[in-house]
């Protein structure tokens, strides 16, 4: 009974594709290679996911009991978001078990995911959210053997909601000493133009700072990510920085501004808001550094999703909207049947049509009084010149020269 296993392992397939969302399919391979033949009782998958959360209380342990051994309060929740099992192959009938040949074996599965929410993957200091496949190989008198398989899931954010795509603004004023020894005040305002982003996108920041204290202070940004975990009616926070930047000394007197200043997000986990025991938050944090004091700060909330911000689109629908609203005036003023437009020759006097269409000769004419095509004729004047500018016109109305003659006269 004590055959070895050359392989026992599980394949995903498209799992390179970057991981699975929502309804998706699940699907791969458990692969068995025994070195000999192999009774097998049954083989079994299971797949699960769920959120859990785990810490323990050591400094409300110490403070209840002072100097004693207390023992630190523990904080377990957990929810289940993904529970399947299914029997890949089984011994048939009666049969307690069938003989697995020696060589290379594979077993096929698929499943899908629920179509509800689903939350993203997620690795942090006090808990985590996991999805995994077991593969279990029951053989009679020989206890269970398992492998697990891990897969990421991602829930789909994007971007381009309009929640995500307002602006966020704020401003902030401190002012430096103490008693009657206070120095003039420092402000700060900052915002961005929306506040929902994608991992590897740059955030513009504008912001002003305003230095009317005696001191030089130093503007700065940071995200930072903030971990929520919520158990047993008991909340704890972790917070870090996952990216900054800073600019230039602002000296006493002076300002310094931003006029859409980069600061770049790293790949993290993009935000979750959809898990009742596990957030994860970012927020953009613009601060000033003030030696000797605490730092004047201000955070605008942003969230990291999942489906890239699209400008063109976002502009167009919002043009396109615009546009519709702006000329709905039009489908009033408009009559029903539009009128036919008026005669050129009723609006035209008799004289004046006749002066601007002379009579033209004909093509045959033309032609023998040039000796050649007329077509021949309109091709040799086709890139002259144009006629040298004059102050009279060589081809004045007859007005025109009634005009003329009459002050020539006088």
């Amino acid at each position: 009974m004590g055959v070895k296993l050359r392989d026992f392992g599980i394949v995903l397939v498209g799992e390179e594709l970057g991981g699975y969302s929502s309804g998706d399919l699940v699907s791969g391979r458990v692969l068995l290679e025994p070195s000999e033949g192999l009774a097998v009782t049954a083989l079994r998958l299971e797949a699960r996911g769920c959120a859990r959360v785990n810490w323990m209380d050591k400094a409300a342990a110490a403070a209840a009991a002072p100097g004693s051994a207390a023992v630190p309060s523990r904080y377990r929740e957990e929810v289940v978001y993904l529970q399947h099992r299914q029997t890949l192959r089984e011994a048939p009938g009666n049969q307690g078990y069938f003989i697995l040949q020696p060589g290379k074996h594979e077993f096929a599965f698929s499943f899908q995911l629920p179509q509800g929410p689903l939350v993203t993957s997620f690795k942090g200091k006090h808990g985590s959210v996991k999805y995994w496949v077991t593969a279990i190989l029951e053989r009679p008198c020989v206890p269970n053997q398992i492998v697990k398989r891990e897969f990421s899931v991602t829930s789909q954010i994007d971007v381009n909601a309009p929640n995500f795509l307002s602006s966020v603004s704020k401003s902030k004023e401190k002012t430096i000493g103490c008693w009657f020894f206070t120095s003039g005040p420092i402000s700060l305002s900052a915002s961005i133009e929306r506040s929902g982003f994608c991992n590897g996108e740059a955030i513009p920041i504008y912001a002003e700072f305003e230095n009317c204290s005696s001191r030089l202070i130093m503007p700065k940004a940071a995200i930072f990510q903030t971990q929520t975990y919520l158990a047993n009616e008991k909340t704890k926070t972790f917070r870090q920085v996952i990216a900054n930047v800073r600019g230039n000394h602002v000296a006493s007197g002076s300002t310094e501004s931003w006029n859409g200043k980069a600061l770049k997000i790293p790949p993290v986990t993009p935000s979750i808001l959809d898990c009742r025991i596990i957030r994860v938050e970012y927020s953009l944090a613009v601060y000033v550094h003030i030696p000797g004091s605490k730092k004047l700060m201000l955070e605008l909330p942003i969230v990291i999703g999942t489906i890239p911000y699209s400008s063109f689109g976002s502009r167009t629908s919002s043009m396109c909207s615009q546009f519709s609203m702006d000329m709905s005036w039009l489908q009033l003023a408009l009559p029903e049947q539009p009128e036919a437009p008026p005669n050129y020759a009723d609006v035209v006097s008799e004289e004046d049509l006749a002066r601007q269409f002379p009579s033209l000769p004909q093509a045959d004419h033309l032609e023998h009084e040039f000796g050649s095509p007329m077509f021949a004729y309109i091709q040799e004047f086709r890139f002259q010149p144009p006629p040298i500018y004059s102050e009279f016109d060589p081809y004045p109305s007859f007005a025109e020269e009634m005009q003329r003659e009459v002050s020539f006269e006088i």
